[in-house]
């Protein structure tokens, strides 16, 4: 292969510390866009009903970018751009409800057209205005709605992107920011054999040149400069030998994830519930078989009509009642993951269903992360929880009763007796 840019894609989709790896290919980041869409939905919905506010914090569009900066491996800041900077009085959105309105808008058209040219136009739209402090950032919202037109942005992404191409794109700047992603697309579409029609995977690659992972081939044609590119790649590639044990411990944390789901899918067997699976999660290799082995195929008709029925089918595992097929618990297992989105898909279960049968929803998470559980749990987008049953499962508790639970419990009781109540 004598493309220096098809060799730098492939040495970096080998590499396990790369962006590729850690969240391109990161099983969470998909689960986020559903939960994301419908942040970006109810920020829309505020606005129209006046009842947004004037401040960022506490507001849904506060849920809805938190939810983004989790992904820390190319998101991590992303909310700066929408903190309220009093002295400056920027980003203009808070305080000039016209200025709102537009901005909301702009959202409102993204989430609903599916062409490039409409999305184009929404944005020339939005900058005609002069939004102050509003500026390309939002793309990062607009990624979550169209991630095969909308390339996500940032400070690392645009200097990965000037050093790949020469350009001299400058950040803040939506003409610039649309002209880069004209760019990016051309660039995708040149690469997309090795890339995907997502465009989070050719942005992530300029982020990890903007951030300095990786040096961008020369564009200047000389030899020696390509040989000196070559050598640099080359050590990468070394390096990438040496850390083959961080692959190995992340794989290890996957299956430790898996091993809970799969504590969890035979304690609900042994109890008597049906038991689902999350849909994604379902061919998982476990004990000589598959993850979802003797669980439901398809979720009862109520849960899988109800308004959000794509969110709950992500859950990691629900019990459910074997003769009602009412949801009785369900479970989202927090390993090292967001644990913002493991609680709107239980918000999903909980209010998207007029049955209101579920007695507990357990967020189960390692024993060390019961502070970032509670402080999720007190943001104040999720007030409402304390009207739920919902309830903290460390991974120590389940792994030391979940024997006696076997062979003594019955019904949710053992459950709700190992757990602890979070908010309130």
């Amino acid at each position: 292969m004598t493309d220096p840019i098809d060799r730098l894609i492939l040495r970096w989709k080998e590499d396990p510390h790369s962006t590729y790896s850690t969240w391109f290919l990161w099983t969470e980041r998909l689960k986020n866009f559903r939960s994301i869409r419908r942040g970006i939905a109810q920020v829309v919905k505020d606005i129209e009903a006046g009842s947004f506010g004037n401040a960022y914090r506490g507001s849904s569009l506060e849920t809805v970018v938190g939810s983004i900066a989790e992904q820390r491996q190319i998101f991590r800041g992303a909310d700066h751009a929408f903190l309220w900077k009093p002295k400056l009085r920027i980003p203009d959105i808070y305080e000039h409800a016209q200025n709102q309105r537009a901005f909301a808008r702009l959202l409102h058209t993204c989430n609903c057209c599916d062409s490039e040219e409409q999305i184009i136009e929404a944005i020339r739209h939005i900058d005609s205005i002069g939004i102050k402090g509003l500026g390309p950032a939002v793309a990062n919202l607009l990624y979550f709605i169209h991630p095969t037109l909308v390339p996500p942005f940032n400070t690392a992404i645009v200097n990965g992107y000037n050093a790949l191409t020469g350009a001299k794109v400058k950040l803040g700047r939506w003409d610039h920011y649309l002209a880069m992603r004209q760019g990016v697309v051309a660039l995708n579409t040149r690469h997309r054999k090795l890339f995907s029609n997502d465009l989070g995977a050719v942005a992530g690659l300029l982020f990890d040149i903007g951030s300095g992972r990786y040096s961008a081939p020369p564009i200047d044609g000389v030899r020696e400069t390509e040989l000196a590119w070559q050598e640099d790649l080359d050590r990468i590639r070394e390096e990438t030998a040496a850390q083959r044990k961080v692959r190995v411990s992340a794989a290890d944390n996957d299956q430790t994830h898996t091993e809970v789901q799969g504590w969890l899918r035979d304690l609900g067997k042994a109890l008597g519930f049906s038991v689902w699976v999350a849909t994604n999660d379902r061919s998982r290799a476990y004990e000589g078989g598959q993850l979802s082995d003797g669980c439901l195929a398809t979720l009862p008709i109520p849960l899988a009509n109800s308004p959000g029925a794509d969110a709950v089918k992500l859950i990691d595992v629900i019990w459910l009642d074997s003769e009602t097929g009412n949801a009785i618990a369900a479970f989202e297992v927090e390993h090292t993951t967001s644990i913002y989105s493991g609680i709107v898909r239980l918000l999903d279960l909980a209010y998207g269903s007029e049955l209101k049968t579920c007695e507990g929803l357990f967020l189960v998470a390692p024993d060390g992360r019961e502070n970032d559980v509670r402080q999720q749990i007190k943001r104040p987008a999720f007030f409402k929880i304390e009207e739920l049953n919902f309830r903290y499962l460390p991974y120590g508790e389940l792994r030391n009763q979940r024997d006696a639970i076997v062979r003594f419990g019955s019904g949710l009781k053992p459950m709700l007796a190992i757990s602890k109540v979070l908010g309130g």
